[in-house]
């Protein structure tokens, strides 16, 4: 997939913003930051290059928060949604990425870790109050859906992720349905699953039970509508659970 506008017009901005002598992006000696992903209308992603330390600051001597492999669990390759760009004191490039795992994952990682950018325009917002699930494009409505949500004790999670892999199921007449898409999300009440725990919007062999608080955590939709939302998006896709 090629680097679309946003990415070249964001690399452009972050190129008039460096000082003319190409050294570190600083203002006063504090880093210069460079937003590359609004997460609603253009959103930057990238697949992760080699094994890297997530760290709390755009720095090797700052604290590792988390380990981001080639592969997630099912062998997908694994990706980050890429928000923030900044260089160091040694001019070296860093970005503040999104990344998998429990609760409010974001961390920054050196750039030689990511392969080339790739970009979306859509997002995924699923209520769980109304049981409803609608995707964006450009901030347009594209899609709307009855979902089935987390039953009461072992809820969705509330929080900002993003479409992670895609993964089709061996049994498509089984509980997954036609089709699933796994999410940077994972739940605290499933971490004996499989991959500790993700979170999934995927088919249903029960489509009577939608709309509904039916689920372990995951999203189902009815095979239909996961089939529709196939169409539409692409990993990387920001989801935002409400």
């Amino acid at each position: 997939m090629k680097p679309k506008r946003a990415l070249a017009a964001a690399a452009a901005a972050a190129a008039a913003l460096l000082p003319a002598s190409a050294g570190a992006a600083t203002t006063q000696g504090k880093p210069r930051l460079i937003r590359l992903s609004d997460e609603r209308t253009e959103t930057v992603y990238a697949y992760v290059r080699r094994p890297v330390w997530v760290r709390r600051r755009p720095s090797y001597r700052s604290r590792q928060l988390s380990r981001l492999t080639r592969h997630t669990f099912y062998g997908s390759a694994e990706s980050v949604v890429v928000v923030w760009r900044t260089e160091d004191a040694r001019g070296r490039t860093w970005y503040r990425v999104r990344y998998p795992g429990l609760g409010r994952r974001v961390g920054w990682v050196p750039g030689r870790a990511l392969a080339d950018f790739e970009e979306t325009d859509t997002l995924l917002v699923i209520n769980r109050r109304r049981l409803r699930l609608r995707l964006y494009r450009r901030g347009r409505t594209v899609l709307r859906a009855a979902v089935g949500v987390g039953a009461r004790r072992s809820p969705t999670p509330k929080g900002r992720y993003y479409i992670r892999e895609r993964l089709v199921p061996r049994n498509r007449r089984g509980i997954y349905g036609i089709l699933a898409f796994g999410t940077s999300a994972f739940s605290r009440y499933r971490t004996d699953w499989p991959g500790g725990g993700q979170v999934g919007v995927h088919g249903t062999n029960q489509p009577d039970l939608i709309p509904g608080r039916i689920s372990n955590g995951c999203v189902r939709l009815r095979n239909r509508d996961v089939r529709r939302l196939d169409r539409s998006i692409s990993i990387g896709t920001p989801v935002v659970i409400k």
